[in-house]
């Protein structure tokens, strides 16, 4: 790892990784374990800490245990997200062990806001900020088109984010007449240097005319806007390569564990 690459690292350790504590939206809960914070409610629970270094591997499990136990209690299926420098080094394992099962493998890229809001016009394509209840429901159908799969959820949890964050969490559209082709959200970060980017995935009819990029470069301009320094993606491996032309710098790699409510929890 270049020096680069670790301080980059360190920033988001320090400052990313557990700040979804700091603002939930209604219907959700937070709650400390020890360095585990677990939030409750939503599509699904989640599990976020810092680091685990120094834990013993029974410390380990105990607090894996009672997350299962926390979240089987609610009946609510949940993430725990893990990072490819995450100690103790068989964490995966141990997780599946107690169920969980693992999900796509993302990799975690970091760049400077001010250098990623140059973005070329996308012909027959307007990229435009949506505030629209309905709006969120198309990005709902999209994301549902885009990846096989039911993600109506997506617009409830957008609309119940937009009302505790507002304009920290700007959400933008690229728009080809009336069709909804593609569409990205900036979650900016209080307390930070960081926002993170989310979305941007494309109707396949529409991939490879540079709207991913677009969606970046417009969001990068609301970072610099607001102040904040970083942006920081969970890329998949179709925008990974994208995002490392453009000059952001691979850190980590990041990786769901979910668990499904088990009757017998």
């Amino acid at each position: 790892m270049t020096d680069l690459a670790a301080r980059l690292l360190a920033a988001y350790d320090h400052q990313v990784r557990t700040a979804i504590a700091r603002r939930l939206p209604a219907g959700r809960t937070m709650d400390r374990d020890g360095p585990l914070v677990r939030v409750s409610g939503g599509f699904r629970g989640f599990v976020g800490y810092r680091s685990l270094a120094g834990l013993t591997g029974a410390e380990v499990e105990a607090l894996i245990a009672r997350a299962v136990a926390h979240f089987g209690a609610r009946g609510e299926a949940f993430e725990w997200k893990w990072h490819a420098h995450d100690e103790p080094a068989d964490l995966p394992d141990r997780l599946a062990a107690h169920g969980f099962v693992p999900e796509e493998l993302e990799t975690v890229l970091i760049g400077r806001a001010e250098r990623l809001t140059d973005g070329s016009p996308v012909p027959g394509v307007e990229i435009r900020e949506l505030t629209e209840p309905a709006d969120f429901h198309r990005i709902g159908r999209l994301q549902s088109e885009v990846w096989g799969a039911d993600w109506s959820w997506l617009a409830e949890d957008l609309l119940a984010r937009r009302a505790v964050e507002g304009d920290a969490l700007p959400v933008f559209g690229a728009l080809a007449g009336a069709e909804l082709v593609s569409a990205g959200w900036l979650n900016l970060t209080p307390g930070t240097e960081f926002g993170g980017l989310w979305g941007g995935s494309t109707l396949a009819g529409w991939r490879g005319r540079g709207i991913y990029r677009a969606l970046v470069a417009v969001r990068a301009r609301r970072a610099v806007e607001r102040g904040y320094r970083y942006l920081q993606v969970d890329a998949s491996p179709d925008s990974e390569p994208i995002l490392r032309r453009l000059g952001l710098v691979a850190v980590t790699t990041t990786r769901p564990y979910v668990r499904q409510p088990d009757p017998a929890d």
